[in-house]
Formats: C-alpha cells, sequence, structure tokens
C-alpha cells in the first residue's frame, strides 16, 4: 500500500480510491451529537499498530491495536520491514475498528494526530502516509505527535497532574529523564548513554533462550525476565550498577548486558559439557586417561539451570541503577526550585514502567524524597493509540501544533525531547544518598 522513497523523504501516496472506500464503509444513523473535541490518534512508531478516540474530557470512546509480539518473537527481534509490512497489512482495520467501536463518524473528528518522531523509519512512515490521506479526504487539521511527549502527558488523562513535574521515560527504545514544564516544554536531565533498558532486558532474555521456557514462550523479553526473575534470588550473581562515580543522571545498559553475557557464556559451558568418543576398559585404576571434552553450550530447547538467578539479578541492578539517577533528578530540581518542595510528583512511563519490580524500587525513591509516584496502568504504559489521540486532545486545547497545511510534513526516526539540561545536572555533581533497596 506505502511505498518509501529513501533519496527524496517522501512517500509515494496510498491509493485515493482505497481511502475513499474506507471512508464510506462508516454508514452511523444520525442523531448522535457531538459538542466536544474528539481526536482520532495513529500510533505506528514500532511494532504496535494502534487507534484511538478520545475526547476533550478524556473519555476513550473506542480504540484498536495489532502486537507484532508473536512474529517477532520468532525472528528474535524487531525486523524494520517485518514491522512495516506487518503495519501496511493492519492500519486501515485498526484505524476503522477504533472508529466503528467509538460510533464516531470520521466526519467528526476535530484532529487527527498521528507519532512521528521519534522510532523506526519505516514504522511511522506507514502511519503518517495513511494519515496524511485520511487528512486530505476529510479537510481536517492534523497534530504531528512526539512519542516520548504522548507518554509522558499519558498521566494527565486518568490524573489531574499539574505542571511542573518529573517524568521518568523507560522503554525498549528510550531511557530518559525529564522535568514537565507545559504541553510541549520540557527539560532533559538525562538519558541512556548507549541502549535503553528495555531493549538490554530483551537481548539477555533472547540470551537465555528465555521463548524455549514453557512459561515465558508467548512474552516478551522483558516481560519474560520479569516474570522468572520471581523464582530467582537478586544476590546469587553480584552484578554492579553502572556509572556509579558519575554524579549525573545520565544512564548507561550496554557495560551491564555484556557482563551478563560473559557470565551466560560461562554458565553455559559448565553445564554443557559432554564427552567425545568410547572409554574403554581401564585396568589400571591408577591410569589417567585424557578424554577429547567439547564445550557444546546449551543445546536448542535447554534452558540454563541459573536462568532465574541470572533474571533476578539482572532485573535487581537494573532497577537499582534507575532509581539512583532518578533520586538525583529529584535532589536537583528540589534544590533549584524547579519542583514544589512537597508534593512533588514523578511520573513513570514506557513499556518498562509496567514492571512492578522497577516500580517498587522507584517508590522507595520517592518515599525518601517526599514525593508521589503516578503510573499509567501497564496497557498505557506500552505503545498505544490512546496516548496519541491524547496528547492532540492536549495540544488543541494548548493551541499548539496545529497544522492545516501539511504540506513538508515529515517524520523524524531521531529526536530529542526539550532543552537538554543533562550538563547542568552534571556540573552539579549532587551526592545521592545511599537507600535500602528492600523489594
Amino acid at each position: 500500500m506505502l511505498m518509501l522513497n529513501k533519496a527524496a523523504g517522501v512517500f509515494y501516496k496510498p491509493s485515493r480510491r482505497k481511502t475513499y472506500e474506507f471512508l464510506r464503509s462508516f454508514n452511523f444513523h444520525p442523531g448522535q451529537l457531538f459538542l466536544h473535541k474528539l481526536v482520532l490518534g495513529i500510533e505506528t512508531s514500532c511494532d504496535d499498530t494502534a487507534a484511538a478516540v478520545v475526547d476533550e474530557t478524556g473519555n476513550v470512546l473506542g480504540e484498536a491495536i495489532h502486537s507484532q509480539t508473536e512474529v517477532h518473537l520468532k525472528t528474535g527481534g524487531i525486523v524494520p520491514p517485518v514491522a512495516q509490512q506487518l503495519h501496511r497489512e493492519n492500519i486501515q482495520r485498526i484505524v476503522q475498528e477504533a472508529l466503528s467501536t467509538s460510533k464516531v463518524s470520521p466526519s467528526e473528528l476535530s484532529a487527527i494526530a498521528t507519532t512521528v518522531k521519534p522510532g523506526l523509519a519505516l514504522s511511522l512512515g506507514v502511519g503518517l502516509s495513511f494519515s496524511l490521506q485520511l487528512v486530505d479526504q476529510l479537510k481536517k487539521p492534523f497534530i504531528p505527535i512526539h512519542h516520548m511527549e504522548a507518554h509522558a502527558l499519558t498521566i494527565r488523562l486518568l490524573n489531574k497532574v499539574e505542571f511542573p513535574f518529573l517524568v521518568l521515560l523507560i522503554s525498549g527504545g528510550h531511557c530518559l529523564l525529564a522535568l514537565v514544564r507545559g504541553v510541549s516544554d520540557f527539560l532533559l536531565l538525562g538519558k541512556s548513554l548507549d541502549i535503553a533498558p528495555g531493549d538490554m532486558l530483551d537481548k539477555v532474555a533472547r540470551r537465555l533462550s528465555l521463548v524455549k521456557h514453557p512459561e515465558c514462550s508467548t512474552m516478551s523479553g522483558g516481560k519474560a525476565i520479569e516474570h522468572l526473575a520471581k523464582q530467582g534470588h537478586k544476590l546469587h550473581f553480584d552484578f554492579k550498577p553502572p556509572m556509579q562515580r558519575a554524579k549525573n543522571c545520565d544512564f548507561s545498559f550496554t557495560g551491564l548486558q555484556h557482563v551478563i553475557d560473559k557470565i551466560i557464556t560461562q554458565k553455559e559451558k559448565e553445564e554443557g559439557i559432554f564427552l567425545i568418543g568410547r572409554v574403554g576398559k581401564i585396568s589400571n585404576p591408577g591410569l589417567c586417561l585424557k578424554i577429547p571434552v567439547c564445550f557444546a553450550g546449551i543445546q536448542k530447547g535447554q534452558i540454563l539451570s541459573s536462568a532465574a538467578h541470572i533474571a533476578a539479578a539482572v532485573q535487581h541492578t537494573t532497577a537499582c541503577h534507575i532509581a539512583k539517577r532518578t533520586h538525583r533528578a529529584i535532589l536537583f530540581c528540589k534544590q533549584r526550585d524547579l519542583l514544589p518542595q512537597s508534593k512533588a510528583v514523578l511520573v513513570v512511563s514506557g513499556g518498562v514502567a509496567s514492571n512492578l519490580y522497577i516500580r517498587k524500587a522507584l517508590e522507595i525513591v520517592t518515599n525518601a524524597t517526599q514525593c508521589t509516584l503516578l503510573c499509567p496502568p501497564p496497557r498505557l504504559c506500552t505503545d498505544n493509540g490512546i496516548m496519541i489521540a491524547w496528547n492532540g486532545i492536549e495540544r488543541l486545547r494548548a493551541g499548539l501544533g496545529i497544522l492545516y497545511n501539511t504540506e513538508g510534513v515529515r517524520y523524524e526516526p531521531k529526536c530529542p525531547l526539550g532543552v537538554d539540561i543533562s550538563k547542568e545536572v552534571g556540573e552539579a555533581a549532587i551526592k545521592v544518598p545511599p537507600l535500602k533497596m528492600k523489594i
């Protein structure tokens, strides 16, 4: 349906006939009147095709999502061309389902909001092309959405959270701390210097072959780690949290992943030894025979006996690292009067925010700093159309970023969030008092 011209950075538009037929499929009975703002949100930044219709009071009128998790588990990770094709195959159905459930006709929409940054280029392209075609046919305003801003503001759909507040966004593609001062006013305090925590946990899960574990076979890598960790001991392996001497709010997970990879390799050798060749009768009991040995590693379908301990240890170390950087961010913001001294709010969102162990570690931090910890429900922590539609509502109400002419609109696979003041945070060199992580 959609083709990307990489050289020009633009799209071949989908067939107008298909879009027209799509719009004609809506045949609602007259009489239902919507007097408030309605936004259709479309999300295709990574591996989930999602759409939702939300009104300005926060009511979710309809939503639909198609998850690609099962496909990507088989391929051992997200393959961008595969994700793109799956988005192409499902986007029309998902949008139609969200609209049909909401009982909202496309003509009644106030605007269409779509993720345009950051994310996988091929995935973003599908959602943007489909949305621009809809906007063109319906003559509606278009609201381009920053994926991370949407995650940050989702909490305001559910709670009356006033600006400013601190947000920690942790997912498979991102890890950052930011002060949210307004709908599109962010100060970046720190970010991951390499990979995101969700990506690291996924890699460890694949290295442990957890997809072969009967209890974890249908789970994403991060979910599998969290599930198996309940059966292990977090201190069985002594993994040190990264960047302990760096007095800033940045994160790093690559080093931890390499350490864990070495441990797994060592354990594979210990548990995968087998002998080659036949051993004849030994007439002399004192005779020492040199027998060829092959280090085979764990065979297909097998799981390390220490897998649960490794999962528990990596989850605990990750939680401690995230908690300490977040603790410093809270102290910095309070020192600079960027957050209220009392009743400050920490919002945690993104896919990894659904990890209850990491949430408990952050709760220890907020209790120690007299802050309130707020997390969206797990289904709103992962990518979804609701957060995109709600961000569209927020922007409509604030009168920010509403486009009536979409000429020149492009997606941005890489895009920073807000104004980066992480250097200033590092220069403050705030010492974080130790906390007992009794989780």
